[in-house]
């Protein structure tokens, strides 16, 4: 990168930058445009990509906060798909509100959540690049919304089931491909190419100019972050060999799972040619880490050695220098 309109990627500074208060601005600037209102981040929460690891470099980063309303908003970037991911955003939510009720609370404590994706990767079929979902009760004759009235400080109110229930953002980085006309298109033009209008007025993307500079990073932050990049070209270059070879399904069940099927597709169809891109990629310098990264995904996964090996061209030296150490020499 060298142009002066060039900005760190959205998921490397979810990980790295925006959990400080000082940064909290770019995020509520990114939620507030997306669901339409104003959002205020009170606090960060516990989330899973808290705990950083070697094995979640790759696949998700996310970040959950509470805003001004008491709201849980749970902002992830999916770098990979996978096979339950829909399954999987449920339970992140079920969990978020079950971990922000306290036993013996009435159930008016309970926390409406937002779970908002950002989709690297391929994720079903649609013409659309964000879809939004939420729950409603809807009359099966009339077709009208059911109201459900409350008490709330000794006053009858009433609310839509949908002012309750979790609300769902999918947000298809990929699919997006138009000149920005709106603030929701500019924060999409930013997250697929990291690019920003320099005139823009859109909340959080002007914070973004002032704070996510790529120029502005110290030398070792950018040998950090384009090592990240660099990870990702790989990780995608192995998922691109698995789909040419009609066993994308397994290598993704191998990423997310480690499914029998998956590790025998991938051995029958493209075990040799796995084999040979990553001992050619482990040799070039700069891209080792990201082989070794890989694989320890995949142990994660619960793959087998010999799947492993023929997908990163390790050896079984190297994978028990990975499980000792998580870095080869």
């Amino acid at each position: 990168m060298s142009e002066e309109n060039d900005y760190i990627r959205f998921d490397w500074a979810m990980k790295h930058m925006l959990r400080d208060k000082a940064n909290f601005d770019i995020l509520e600037g990114f939620v507030s445009v997306l669901i339409g209102e104003k959002v205020e981040i009170i606090e960060l929460l516990e989330s899973e990509s808290n705990q950083e690891s070697d094995t979640d470099k790759f696949n998700r980063v996310d970040v959950k906060a509470r805003n001004s309303k008491g709201h849980i908003i749970i902002v992830e970037v999916q770098l990979t798909r996978q096979l339950h991911y829909l399954k999987r955003i449920l339970y992140g939510t079920c969990k978020a509100i079950i971990e922000h009720i306290n036993i013996g609370e009435k159930y008016d404590q309970v926390k409406k959540v937002y779970s908002i994706s950002i989709l690297y990767c391929d994720f079903g079929r649609g013409d659309d690049y964000v879809y939004h979902g939420e729950t409603r009760f809807k009359g099966i004759h009339t077709g009208n919304d059911l109201l459900v009235t409350t008490k709330e400080d000794g006053v009858i109110v009433t609310h839509l089931p949908k002012e309750v229930f979790p609300e769902y953002y999918l947000i298809r980085v990929n699919e997006y491909d138009k000149i920005p006309v709106s603030p929701l298109d500019e924060w999409l033009t930013y997250l697929k190419t990291g690019k920003v209008m320099e005139d823009t007025r859109t909340p959080g993307l002007q914070e973004v100019k002032r704070k996510l500079r790529y120029l502005s990073m110290t030398t070792k932050e950018r040998r950090a972050y384009d090592a990240h990049m660099d990870n990702i070209m790989v990780q995608n270059d192995v998922l691109d060999t698995a789909r040419e070879e009609g066993w994308e399904e397994g290598l993704a069940a191998g990423f997310a799972e480690g499914r029998e099927k998956g590790i025998q597709e991938g051995r029958e169809k493209g075990i040799q040619e796995g084999r040979e891109k990553g001992i050619q990629e482990g040799r070039e310098e700069g891209r080792k880490e990201a082989v070794y990264d890989i694989a320890l995904n995949l142990m994660a996964a619960g793959m087998p050695d010999d799947a492993i090996k023929g997908i990163t061209g390790l050896s079984d030296e190297d994978l028990v220098l990975l499980r000792k150490s998580g870095t080869p020499t």
